[in-house]
């Protein structure tokens, strides 16, 4: 589950389909709404979401309403904490690269 999870993740779309279901549950027009690209690519990305078990669908009459389960994120937590931990470390290195550079420089 956790590679499927982490691949599924991995579309900068889907990270923000889960941020917007992340506190409230949204119909699948809602989402759709905040892209610019087609119902049939929102969709799909919806599906995936859905068949990692990171959002959940109830249906309300015709609409589909969706809201990310949070319990089923739970086992990436660790993973994705060591990449953001990972990520601050580069940056702080860049940044002190960039501060010597400057000091160099005369800046």
């Amino acid at each position: 589950m956790q590679e499927a999870g982490l691949r599924a993740i991995t579309n900068p779309r889907r990270r923000e389909i889960l941020r917007l279901v992340w506190d409230a549950e949204r119909s699948s027009g809602e989402i759709a709404s905040h892209f610019d690209v087609s119902w049939p690519a929102i969709s799909q990305n919806l599906r995936v979401l859905e068949d990692v078990g990171f959002v959940r669908c109830r249906r309300q009459g015709t609409t589909r309403l969706y809201r990310a389960d949070r319990q089923r994120l739970g086992p990436l937590k660790s993973v994705l904490l060591k990449m953001w931990e990972s990520d601050l470390d580069r940056l702080a290195v860049l940044a002190e690269e960039e501060a010597r550079r400057d000091q160099r420089a005369g800046r």
